[in-house]
């Protein structure tokens, strides 16, 4: 079969075609920028989150060794049983 359509009608359907393509590659490039920006207020928060544990632990190690020794346990009595 013959192809009947003019040339004008052939580029207008390309435009069209290569209009709908070039908006749907704007779209993926959008997405995927709104997906790398959100990686990285993740990251960003992680990386926060995880200095502030390790300043904590840090302190509570400071603590524990800058804390006075328990005292030694006092002697556990003996217990007497009386005879019966």
């Amino acid at each position: 079969m013959a192809d009947t359509r003019t040339g004008a009608d052939r580029n207008a359907a390309r435009t069209r075609a290569q209009n709908h393509f070039a908006a749907s590659e704007q779209r993926d490039t959008l997405v995927r920028q709104m997906i790398e920006t959100e990686r990285a207020s993740v990251a960003a928060r992680t990386d926060k989150l995880r200095a502030l544990r390790l300043a904590k632990e840090e302190a509570d190690r400071q603590a524990a060794a800058n804390a006075p020794k328990p005292d030694a346990p006092a002697k556990a009595r003996k217990r007497v049983r009386k005879a019966v």
